[in-house]
């Protein structure tokens, strides 16, 4: 059986803040942000779904991952979290 990881978890926190409706708007994670904010960005650039080590833009790749992750979160989402 496959399960969530840590780092996986982190991962997909990432692709949540990707905004999908402007593909020229990216990430920059600073040297301040947290370890598990790093790893998950140094990893998503390692796994080719984003343009830089420290940020950037969705590759072609990452959008498909970032809508994927995206309509997860809406479809497990509490229904009282869709309302507000």
């Amino acid at each position: 059986m496959k399960a969530f990881t840590s780092d996986l978890i982190d991962e997909l926190e990432i692709l949540a803040l990707y905004n999908l409706s402007n593909h020229q708007e990216g990430l920059k994670v600073h040297n301040n942000a947290s370890f598990k904010a790093q790893g998950a960005i140094t990893r998503l650039h390692e796994k080719g779904l984003i343009s830089q080590s420290d940020g950037g833009y969705l590759t072609s790749l990452g959008i498909d991952a970032a809508e994927h992750a995206q309509g997860l979160l809406t479809i497990l989402a509490p229904k009282s979290a869709l309302l507000t």
